[in-house]
């Protein structure tokens, strides 16, 4: 799901076939070059060099927050899971030298598969058991994420478990207070709460992928129902797993949502057979043994979390360090989320 690279975001191809050429000593000829259309943050492009087929990976134009866009966070992370999760694309290359293409990158090769977005491709003639199937797979490859050694796996020093809820809401907060923007709302209520309701520590700690959607897998051609590969590792950190259950239930658009969250709909959620935010929690619990009936602080969290996301790129389009016009109603998003967040804590 390529398309040709959006205006504004290209890179010198020149300096980077150069650079290429020379990690890699079987590549030859003019690359077919290519972005990926998906995702808000990081920049994904396609170099395609005969057999070869390449994708690159570097932060965003403009300003950003730097932890969030770290390259070589997320080239560590798919290198030490790739033994023990095999569903993490082949990562070939990591590069600091901003001289190349103006920031690090890192280089994976493609994976062939097919992605989905919001809908179920009608060519998979899928029934309500089939969707019920895919939907509970993708589910389970959550949890299987949750249940890996992060240690064994040699990620004892990529994180600090202890303290991670806290230092997500702290940090929020604060990257939420950076790029505030006069058409929205500053929520000091809503981070209040979340500041003064942080969870004990529970000695529950897994690695968390923190952005885990059905767009962001990609899916056998041959079986829907396999996912052979998950994608965007970018803020992958080790902590409360509930925490990244949070962050992927606020995602998940339902039928029976308010049209505010029916418009930020990214994966078919909705679609007849899926289960519900609640069932889904109710298969977590009965898979994990973790209780998730008390689940407002993380559910509030992750509809906190992804309206800041959204105001860090509605800042850079506000201010005009993008001209992408995807971001151009983000500010209203960021809103109707931080409404939702004070319906949440008042119900």
């Amino acid at each position: 799901m390529t398309k040709p690279v959006r205006e504004g975001e290209e890179l010198d191809w020149t300096a980077l076939d150069k650079h290429l050429k020379h990690v890699f000593a079987n590549l030859e000829g003019k690359p077919e070059i290519s972005q990926f259309c998906g995702g808000n943050s990081n920049l994904t492009y396609r170099l395609k060099y005969g057999a070869e087929d390449l994708v690159i990976r570097r932060p965003p134009f403009g300003t950003k927050a730097k932890s969030a866009h770290s390259m070589i966070r997320e080239y560590t992370i798919m290198n030490s899971l790739k033994p023990v999760y095999p569903s993490v694309p082949d990562t070939l290359y990591y590069s600091d030298d901003e001289s190349i293409i103006g920031s690090e990158f890192y280089v994976m090769r493609k994976v062939e598969g097919q992605v989905i977005k919001d809908t179920i491709p009608s060519e998979w003639q899928f029934t309500v058991e089939d969707t019920r199937r895919f939907c509970t797979r993708f589910w389970e490859k959550l949890i299987e994420l949750h249940q890996v050694d992060y240690a064994e796996a040699g990620l004892r020093d990529f994180g600090q478990p202890i303290g991670y809820a806290e230092r997500q809401v702290l940090g929020w907060n604060r990257r939420f207070e950076r790029v505030t923007t006069p058409d929205v709302s500053d929520f000091t209520d809503v981070r209040d709460w979340l500041s003064g309701h942080i969870p004990p520590e529970n000695g529950r700690h897994s690695v968390l992928h923190g952005d885990f959607r059905i767009d962001n897998v990609i899916l056998a051609k041959d079986d829907p129902c396999n996912i052979v590969a998950v994608l965007d590792w970018e803020i992958c950190a080790l902590g409360d797993p509930l925490m990244d259950l949070g962050n992927a239930l606020a995602y998940w658009t339902q039928a029976d949502d308010p049209d505010y969250l029916q418009n930020l709909i990214m994966q078919p959620s909705g679609a007849p057979g899926m289960l519900s935010r609640r069932q889904i929690l109710d298969f977590y619990q009965q898979k994990t043994g973790v209780d998730t009936s008390d689940f407002t602080f993380y559910e509030v969290y992750g509809y906190w979390r992804n309206a800041v996301i959204l105001q860090q790129i509605y800042y850079r389009y506000f201010h005009k360090q993008t001209q992408d016009q995807r971001f151009k109603f983000f500010g209203v998003a960021v809103q109707h989320l931080g409404e939702h967040c004070q319906r949440l804590i008042s119900a």
